[in-house]
This record gives structure tokens, C-alpha cells and sequence, in this order.
């Protein structure tokens, strides 16, 4: 039997890790009853798929791509600003200035560059993002059992979000660097019918390429923070400060903590991956250097330029995204699994049920 303070501190912590494993002997029970269970607030009338089936992981895809595509081409004039801040910051002094620069220089219209990369580009990563994200995490929880599942399930998030957005990156990568060229280098090009072809027959594949490896060091702790602060901060939010169970909510009251969460998400994110996001802008700018030569170029306050307008931007986008894609869930009617308790046989094991 573990002490009872012991036993509260692991409860409440939000980042808690197990206090013991169970055996694989144990788990075998609840392997084969682990999809039944996740989808158990929902009778069979109330969805249209199964969660876990190739239908539920296709909408989640779509969700995907809707949640990202739409909100990174919402944002594409500030994105643009940051960027410009980024490897320029003797020109574009911060937001505002960047904003009037830009408008003294190319007009309303210019804010729009880069708008078709962004959409293309970031339909590809949501789809990839969100719907490998549900794979990974299934295939993870399968794994580990039902007990273990709820133990881990915080190390599952981190390691489902961040297997996902490794491809979702590849997906990403040839757009990214399409878009960063067209808004960073004025005179290059306009669209992307003129830049693509122009980018490969200069630097040939490798164009598109080159910053895949800074956009995992970007992307990747920043999807691992975006799922895994969300889903602990709604599980949270469910726990401490909504009156009453997910399950007596409504619809609108579900998805209105879903922003709140998200938007506390995108904060994190920003921070996280900000530095490798200064570092992919430059990058994709420049011909023929390195993220090495990149870093100690800009050095450590460098990095940091433009953080504000990416908190900005990165809150607002995470906590749109989150609600685009749970709106998905709710208007296709598939499987939305209420937030992780405790399963009955590990409350038994840890002596929190009266007997």
C-alpha cells in the first residue's frame, strides 16, 4: 500500500509519471477491450464510425487538414511580418513598423504573399498531424494496456504527437520553403507557379529540402507540446474548473473549453519552438548555408526576434485549430472519448476503492 500523500501528489500532478507498471500477464484483458472502453461514453446510435476504424482515422485526417490549411492561410499577413522581422530586423523593427513598411512598399496585396504555399503546405501537415497523431495513439495505448495506458498517458501523447508530426514534416517542407522565399527575398517571386520551378532549377531537390531538419527541431517539440499540454490542460479544466462532467455538457460548452485549452497550448508552443522557427526562416532565405552557420549568426538574443508576434499568431492558430478539429468531430459524429479516469482494476491495485 503507497502512503496517502504519496499517492495525492501523484494524482495531481499534471505531468505525473506512474508510480508502478503493470505486467504484461495483466494487460491482456484489457488489450482486447481497449477500443470498446475508449469509445464508451457513446452508444452505438450516437456515431457514425467506430473509434479506431479506417473511417474515424480518414475524418480525422480531414479534420486535419481543415484546422491547419484554414487557420495558417488566416494568419499568412503576420506570418509574413514575423518572418520579415526574422532576417531583417534592421528594417522591420517590430510588428507595427513591419506592418506599415510592408504596406508602404507592396500595398494591401502584398500582405497576402505566400498564401498559396501556406494553404497547400499546411493542409498536407494537418492531414498527417492530426490524423497519424489518432493512429499513433491507439497503436501506443494498444501496446501498453489499459492500466499502463492511463499511467503513461502523458508519455503517450508526447510520443504519438511527435511520431506524427515526423511526417507530417516531410509533407510540410517543399511549401515551407516556397513560402518563407516568396515572402522573405522581394523580387523573387510572386506565386508559387514562379517560384517552385525557379527554386528547383537552381538548387534542384535540395531546395525544398534543406530545412526539414530545423523544421523537426521546430515542429516536433511543438506538436508534443501542443497535444500533450492540450490534453492535459482539458482534462484539467473538466477536473478543476468546469462545474459539471463533459458528459452533462453541451456541444457549444465542449467546445468552448476546447479553445480555452488550446489557446493555453499555443502559448507554450510558441515559446518552445520559436529559436528553430528564426533558424528555418533564415535558412530557406539564404542559398547554401547551414543551420549551423545560421545559429551563430544570429547568436542567442537573435533566435528570439519576432517571439511576440508568434505568440500571438502560434495562441490564436492552436486554439482555432483545436476548435476547427473538435467542431469536425462533433458535426461528422465520430467517437470523442471523454476525459482518461482511473480504470476500477487500478484503483483496486492502488487501495482507492472502499471496500
Amino acid at each position: 500500500m503507497y502512503p496517502t500523500t504519496l499517492t495525492q501528489l501523484a494524482r495531481s500532478n499534471p505531468f505525473q509519471a506512474p508510480l508502478f507498471s503493470i505486467k504484461p500477464d495483466q494487460q491482456q484483458e484489457s488489450l482486447q477491450r481497449k477500443r470498446k472502453l475508449a469509445a464508451a461514453a457513446y452508444d452505438d446510435a450516437d456515431v457514425s464510425c467506430e473509434y479506431g476504424s479506417n473511417k474515424y482515422y480518414a475524418l480525422c485526417g480531414f479534420g486535419g487538414v481543415l484546422s491547419c490549411g484554414l487557420t495558417h492561410t488566416a494568419v499568412v499577413p503576420l506570418d509574413l511580418i514575423k518572418c520579415r522581422i526574422q532576417v531583417d530586423p534592421v528594417k522591420y523593427k517590430s510588428i507595427f513598423n513591419g506592418f506599415s513598411v510592408t504596406l508602404r512598399e507592396d500595398g494591401f496585396r502584398g500582405l497576402g504573399k505566400g498564401w498559396a504555399p501556406t494553404f497547400i503546405g499546411y493542409s498536407m501537415q494537418g492531414l498527417c498531424k492530426f490524423g497519424f497523431y489518432e493512429v499513433f495513439k491507439v497503436l501506443y495505448n494498444d501496446m501498453l494496456g489499459e492500466e499502463n495506458a492511463y499511467l503513461w498517458r502523458t508519455s503517450v501523447y508526447l510520443a504519438a504527437s511527435a511520431s506524427a508530426e515526423f511526417f507530417a514534416d516531410i509533407a510540410l517542407a517543399p511549401m515551407e520553403a516556397c513560402k518563407v522565399r516568396i515572402q522573405t527575398q522581394p523580387g523573387y517571386a510572386n506565386t508559387l507557379r514562379e517560384c517552385a520551378p525557379k527554386m528547383h532549377a537552381e538548387e534542384g531537390l535540395k531546395a525544398f529540402y534543406k530545412g526539414v531538419y530545423p523544421l523537426w527541431l521546430r515542429q516536433i517539440p511543438y506538436t508534443m507540446m501542443k497535444f500533450a499540454c492540450f490534453e492535459r490542460t482539458v482534462e484539467m479544466l473538466y477536473k478543476y474548473i468546469v462545474p459539471k462532467p463533459r458528459s452533462e455538457c453541451s456541444k457549444p460548452e465542449q467546445l468552448v473549453v476546447t479553445f480555452v485549452a488550446g489557446y493555453i497550448a499555443g502559448v507554450f508552443c510558441a515559446v518552445v519552438s520559436h529559436p528553430a522557427d528564426s533558424v528555418v526562416s533564415v535558412l530557406n532565405k539564404e542559398k547554401g548555408s547551414s543551420a549551423v552557420e545560421v545559429v551563430k549568426r544570429l547568436g542567442p538574443a537573435g533566435v528570439w526576434k519576432g517571439l511576440f508576434a508568434r505568440i500571438i499568431m502560434i495562441g490564436t492558430l492552436t486554439a482555432l485549430q483545436w476548435f476547427i478539429y473538435d467542431s469536425v468531430k462533433v458535426y461528422f459524429r465520430l467517437p470523442r472519448p471523454p476525459p482518461p479516469e482511473m480504470p476500477e482494476s487500478l484503483k483496486r491495485k492502488m487501495g482507492l476503492l472502499d471496500y
